[in-house]
């Protein structure tokens, strides 16, 4: 897949796009207000596979359209494609103006918008692409890039270690991003297992990027190397922990390096406690706030102009896209995350995890 990056942070992101001038609050999941205001759906994928979608997204987006002045619907479909489905009927029976969704599966996701399209709903892809679907905008991060951060922090992360065995713990095959991820983190991988630096170990994608199946997963993996792994490219923190989980039950929790994604509090809380070797951060904030900035706009009947496309794989066309900058976290920079607002230091650095914040440098 081609991408054409753009350096895009919040305030660029908040330049590219057209602002509507509408006032009042959502009569949904934001309180009375305005009846007249654009209605702006949303939809969710689950909060079992990353607890960012309730922790992080649905705040922030709902912070995000209460300053753009609309109405706004926000429901997560938990996991179930016969839900998203129903969901993004009743929204479009309801009369949004702009539906914002973050696809199951492309097959899904693509029902969705062309029957958005066909009641003339805008559409927008947030976070994750969905192939062959023809939304008029995605949002999200560089993906690809995410997964070269994993890869080039794994491999700092295993310096010193002799032609390290990696095994890779892939997200779910449905899912256009777990597929930009590793293609970021094979860019990096790949060459040093050819030239023999690396050995490739067990590559498995998980389905539905559940976090249960792939703890079962990553056990196999361990007996069919003999526990003889030396490092996990795991594609985010949810899978990461997974495998920690079956790391410390065989005595190898914080020798065996871990990825992960999302920053997550328990992602954070590993790094800190010497189990998780890093994570990747994305501002959500700046996600969301681009996003709602756009719906309001499409929503107005503007058609903003974006400074980057992605290239759908399936249909091949340019997307229109904002994409923003991911940063890596180690339990050097940890505090980046806290001033940023993303992670609130009192909630991370609580009970056994204060003296490790003291050791790490971090403050509220």
């Amino acid at each position: 897949m081609k991408i054409l990056r753009t350096s895009l942070a919040a305030g660029a992101a908040s330049a590219l796009l057209l602002t509507a001038a509408c006032g009042g609050e959502d009569d949904g999941n934001g309180g009375d207000g305005d009846g007249d205001a654009p209605l702006i759906g949303v939809i969710l994928p689950d909060s079992a596979s990353s607890d960012r979608w309730e922790t992080a997204d649905r705040p922030f987006l709902e912070a995000a359209f209460e300053e753009a002045g609309v109405r706004y619907d926000i429901q997560n479909a938990q996991g179930s494609r016969e839900d998203f489905q129903t969901i993004a009927d009743q929204m479009l029976t309801s009369g949004v103006n702009v539906l914002v969704t973050v696809n199951l599966d492309s097959g899904t996701g693509a029902t969705v918008i062309e029957n958005a399209k066909d009641q003339g709903v805008a559409t927008i892809d947030y976070d994750r692409l969905t192939e062959g679907g023809g939304a008029d905008y995605y949002v999200s991060f560089d993906n690809e890039r995410v997964g070269q951060l994993q890869g080039e922090t794994l491999v700092e992360c295993l310096e010193g270690v002799d032609t390290p065995l990696v095994a890779e713990l892939n997200g779910s095959p449905t899912d256009n991003n777990a597929t930009l991820f590793k293609n970021g983190y094979d860019s990096v991988l790949d060459p040093l297992y050819d030239s023999g630096e690396f050995e490739k170990g067990p590559d498995e994608w998980v389905p539905d990027w559940d976090n249960a199946q792939a703890g079962t997963v990553f056990d196999q993996m361990m007996t069919d190397t003999g526990a003889e792994i030396d490092g996990v490219l795991a594609a985010n923190d949810g899978l990461a922990h997974a495998v920690i989980t079956v790391l410390e039950r065989n005595g190898l929790n914080g020798t065996v390096p871990v990825t992960g994604q999302d920053a997550t509090l328990q992602g954070l809380q590993n790094i800190l406690a010497g189990d998780q070797c890093m994570t990747v951060y994305k501002a959500i904030e700046q996600e969301a706030d681009a996003a709602a900035e756009l719906a309001a706009s499409l929503a107005s009947g503007d058609v903003p102009e974006a400074e980057a496309t992605v290239t759908d794989p399936v249909s091949e066309e340019e997307i229109p896209a904002v994409l923003l900058e991911p940063v890596a976290i180690t339990r050097d920079n940890i505090q980046v995350v806290i001033d940023d607002g993303y992670t609130a230091y009192d909630e991370l650095c609580s009970g056994d995890f204060a003296d490790l914040c003291d050791e790490a440098g971090l403050q509220g």
